[in-house]
């Protein structure tokens, strides 16, 4: 079952409707019934929004299996589960993220690769917030986060751990593309 599916299946369970949803998460109904038609891919700080709403782990929306002891995830083997830019549309594609524990149930933290491309640096990007934490781990390239206040540069080998609460973005540097290993962890 798609993440679309999956958030669509938590609102008729609860008994919510769209515009009800969408308020509460803090988006566009628009999006929210693209998203649950499968025609809009939902960005990470969408999920996590309406992961919120419904009172679920973010897992939920990305689980695929139900496997309750250990997973392991070869190269090769995690395929894309999603990706938004920077607004969190997916208007123009600035992350690509595979969840590396997706078929892992009742899990606390979500592991993520995630790919970080140049994008529309002029158009002015969002900055993310939600509860929980964050731990981000550069695999390659060079990305900047902005953490509230904060500007902080990483390369290759360098990581950052925060509280997701507090308004935080990712970009790229150089105008060339990073990967980066993101575990974020949301208190249900």
């Amino acid at each position: 079952m798609k993440p679309g599916e999956k958030i669509k299946l938590q609102r008729t369970e609860k008994e919510l409707g769209l515009p009800e949803v969408a308020e509460r998460a803090g988006i566009d109904e628009k999006q929210l019934a693209g998203i649950e038609s499968g025609k809009v891919e939902p960005s990470l700080g969408t999920l996590i929004k309406l992961a919120r709403v419904f009172g679920v782990r973010l897992g939920t929306f990305l689980d695929d299996q139900q496997e309750k002891g250990v997973v392991v995830t070869k190269k090769g083997e995690n395929t894309p589960s999603g990706s938004m830019n920077a607004t969190g549309t997916n208007e123009v594609e600035n992350l690509a993220f595979s969840s590396l524990a997706c078929q892992k149930s009742n899990r606390h933290m979500d592991p993520f690769l995630i790919e970080v491309f140049p994008g529309d640096e002029v158009s002015g990007q969002k900055f993310s917030a939600h509860e929980g934490e964050e731990f981000i781990y550069v695999l390659s390239g060079s990305i900047e986060v902005a953490y509230g206040r904060e500007t902080h540069r990483l390369d290759e080998g360098d990581s950052i751990y925060y509280d997701s609460i507090v308004e935080h973005r990712v970009r790229v540097l150089n105008n060339e593309k990073a990967l980066v290993l993101a575990v974020v962890y949301l208190p249900v």
